[in-house]
């Protein structure tokens, strides 16, 4: 009757509900291809796993160059060790130098790689030109260490896709593997890093699809400079903290001379060559840093125009026309003195002393030798491709005037480990150096070394990584011992912080991976058994 009359005695209690929280670690693996404990070849493995079944796993390049002090296959990054290249998602080139952007073509073509590549749109119009440059130089010598063919080089600029600077790109992972619907998604954006026109650090958001709390960021600088130059402006610092920063390390504890005083000494130097009766080369890369000093030496020229005026000076570059133009294309992308330039001349980089010249060895019309490689040509000064004096018109020029005592060669930019013009800078008067037709001879010639390679030093560095406050540090870009004087510095300026504040600090070689794990908190209501039981 009770029964009856109270028909919610029968029913079965109320289910017990709760809030559970489960804890996940998501993982980051960062892997050096190239550039891990030396310079050239960069190209960094970046992985993400997020728990889940199956697990949903984001896979990115960052850069693919060649060392330019190795070639063919050996100059490559270490892209065989890719376990599966077709579940790369995309490809991210910082700038258009060849120890940051050469070995793309190779990763297009003759890879298995199926994913997006970006980059900014002055890097795509001056790697086009840079790597068809390079292309040029290795065909002319051993056939072997041709990477790819001109067919292909076009072939993979089709494919790059645009990013404008502070343009944000999200991409959906997992876009080359069997896994269907893509579970989650990379946002990435670019900002200016200062380096050359067009370099831009890349910050890369993982895991945000997952909700704001489960985002975890990565700043990869590439190159960058945070010093104004004669016509770019200093890389920008990011409004995001990163939870790694992958930061080059080129330089060490080594600290600039002012810009004042290597403008001097390099301005001097050319002078006193010039002065003397002799003809002194700068090797420099045909785009990036060439125009920087050309706008320092033709500005002396004018300053110094009576005296210097009539010594000629050149750009000796099959690019030099092509690159004024890519240059007058992004002017707006440059800073405030070009801009201003800009609007009261049609181009400022339209050199009153610098002329461009195709040949180092043209002939009068009457047939006699009239060119550079003349030695009773007189004074002069020449640009001349590539920078490091590997081949080319540099180093055909090097090999002529290097045994001369009153010629002069002034090093500008950063050397690599195994190139000519590396084992100059640490040579003497008198050293024998090899010619490219195999002969040794004398180095007589004077040699200066004046940075100009928009890297940062290590009190910019420093600063730099100071501001950005990240929790973990990965050294790329750098020779084993200044990477290593560079890891015990920074060591030293946290030693002051608490335990737990300090960021980790890692230096790895080419193939060792760094591995990150990242707390993600996620809460589900649960109902019945489950919500008594622990997880």
């Amino acid at each position: 009757l009770r029964s009856i009359c109270n028909p919610a005695e029968n029913l079965p209690p109320a289910p017990v509900a709760s809030t559970k929280t489960m804890v996940m670690e998501d993982t980051l693996t960062i892997t050096p291809l190239g550039s891990g404990q030396e310079v050239g070849r960069s190209c960094h493995l970046l992985t993400y796993v997020t728990p889940s079944n199956p697990p949903a796993t984001c896979t990115l390049l960052l850069d693919c160059g060649i060392h330019p002090g190795h070639s063919g296959l050996h100059a490559l990054p270490f892209l065989d060790d890719v376990p599966d290249m077709s579940a790369v998602d995309a490809v991210l080139i910082t700038h258009c130098h060849l120890d940051h952007a050469a070995g793309l073509p190779y990763l297009t073509e003759r890879t298995n790689f199926r994913g997006r590549v970006y980059m900014t749109p002055p890097t795509r119009s001056i790697s086009g030109l840079l790597l068809g440059d390079y292309l040029k130089l290795t065909a002319d010598g051993d056939e072997a260490n041709v990477l790819y063919t001109e067919a292909e080089l076009r072939s993979c600029m089709d494919r790059v896709e645009l990013i404008d600077f502070h343009q944000v790109i999200v991409l959906p992972c997992g876009a080359g593997s069997s896994g269907g619907a893509a579970p989650t998604s990379i946002k990435f954006w670019a900002l200016n890093a200062g380096h050359v026109l067009g370099a831009a650090m890349f910050m890369i958001e993982l895991g945000g699809s997952l909700g704001a709390s489960s985002s975890r960021h990565v700043l990869y600088t590439g190159d960058y400079s945070t010093e104004d130059d004669r016509h770019l402006s200093a890389a920008e610092p990011p409004d995001v903290r990163p939870d790694v920063l992958i930061v080059e390390a080129t330089y060490g504890v080594k600290v600039h001379e002012s810009r004042q005083e290597r403008e001097s000494r390099f301005t001097g130097t050319i002078d006193r060559v010039v002065s003397g009766g002799g003809k002194c080369l700068v090797p420099v890369f045909a785009l990036g840093r060439a125009q920087e000093l050309l706008l320092i030496l033709d500005e002396y020229w004018e300053a110094n125009r009576q005296r210097l005026g009539k010594v000629p000076v050149y750009y000796a570059s099959r690019l030099a026309s092509r690159a004024l133009k890519v240059y007058r294309t992004y002017v707006n992308m440059m800073n405030i003195r070009i801009r201003s330039a800009m609007d009261i001349t049609s181009n400022p980089f339209a050199f009153k002393y610098i002329r461009n010249l195709k040949s180092v060895d043209h002939r009068s019309a009457s047939g006699e030798a009239d060119g550079l490689l003349d030695d009773n040509s007189g004074p002069c000064v020449v640009f001349a491709s590539p920078g490091m004096l590997q081949s080319g018109m540099s180093r055909k020029l090097f090999d002529r005037w290097c045994t001369d005592p009153r010629n002069g060669v002034v090093i500008a930019g950063y050397a690599v480990e195994g190139t000519l013009a590396k084992e100059i800078m640490n040579g003497t008067v008198g050293t024998e150096v090899m010619t490219m037709s195999g002969r040794r001879v004398p180095l007589n010639c004077i040699v200066d070394y004046v940075s100009f390679s928009a890297h940062v030093d290590y009190v910019q560095n420093k600063e730099f990584i100071h501001k950005t406050d990240p929790s973990h540090i990965v050294l790329v870009h750098g020779q084993k011992d200044e990477m290593g004087r560079l890891k015990a510095a920074l060591t030293e300026t946290y030693r002051s912080l608490p335990q737990d504040k300090r960021p980790t600090i890692a230096m790895p070689p080419n193939l060792y991976p760094v591995k990150f794990t990242f707390n993600r908190r996620r809460s589900a209501k649960v109902m019945g058994k489950l919500a008594s039981d622990p997880f």
